[in-house]
């Protein structure tokens, strides 16, 4: 960040955990139309190969013809093998590592799931795009929204690899801005509604462009 008057802070999509493109698509198609979107995470719910990489090419075209990249969740295959920008992968471990090595630089590569600052830090030093901070673990739970500050402020001033946090609630939005994030991450509390999407994430764009990012 380098203004400390206006937000350069960009929007990150995460859907639902999807078994079809076409029940989705209609309001995604309307989410991308209502504000400006950096990065679109596709959570998929079937375990069918073909039935993923069906939903992820149906979908890609949307994300992409909006100027956003589409990322899939974990698996650096599949998004090697469909029109996906790249993929998102859990921890600092070996994961981590395959996907660096098989989808860079052609690929974006980013990290979530990362319990601790030595974990952040060691996927800092691979080639990752972005951290992803406070995002909810497997069973649904979420940190503390002042706990994802606290990390996002930490890792704002002392890194540069860009990071991602995740808002549980459009309140949580400025506060991430706040510390220093460069992505603000949207979830399921996102998409509850389809006729309410369009409008939300209006509210989460006006709320990153009034508030003020720190100069770092």
């Amino acid at each position: 960040m380098q203004d400390g008057l206006m937000s350069k802070v960009q929007i990150f999509l995460i859907t639902p955990r999807l078994v079809d493109a076409e029940s989705f698509a209609p309001q995604l198609e309307a989410a991308l139309r209502a504000a400006s979107v950096a990065c679109v995470l596709v959570r998929l719910a079937t375990r069918d190969d073909n039935s993923a990489k069906k939903l992820i090419k149906a979908l890609a075209p949307l994300v992409q013809e909006k100027g956003a990249a589409l990322l899939v969740e974990q698996d650096s295959q599949l998004a090697a093998r469909t029109d996906a920008d790249g993929v998102q992968v859990s921890g600092a471990g070996q994961n981590l590592r395959d996907a660096v090595d098989s989808l860079k630089p052609k690929h974006i590569v980013g990290v979530s799931g990362l319990k601790s600052k030595d974990d952040a830090m060691t996927a800092g030093e691979l080639d990752v795009d972005y951290l992803m901070f406070g995002e909810p673990s497997a069973d649904g739970f979420v940190q503390n929204i002042a706990k994802i500050v606290e990390r996002v402020e930490w890792w704002a001033q002392v890194f540069n690899v860009p990071c991602v946090a995740y808002a549980p609630r459009l309140a949580d939005v400025a506060p991430l801005v706040k510390a220093g994030a460069d992505f603000i991450a949207t979830g399921d509390w996102l998409w509850a509604e389809a006729d309410t999407t369009s409008s939300l994430l209006r509210e989460v764009a006006d709320v990153i462009r009034t508030t003020p990012s720190p100069v770092l």
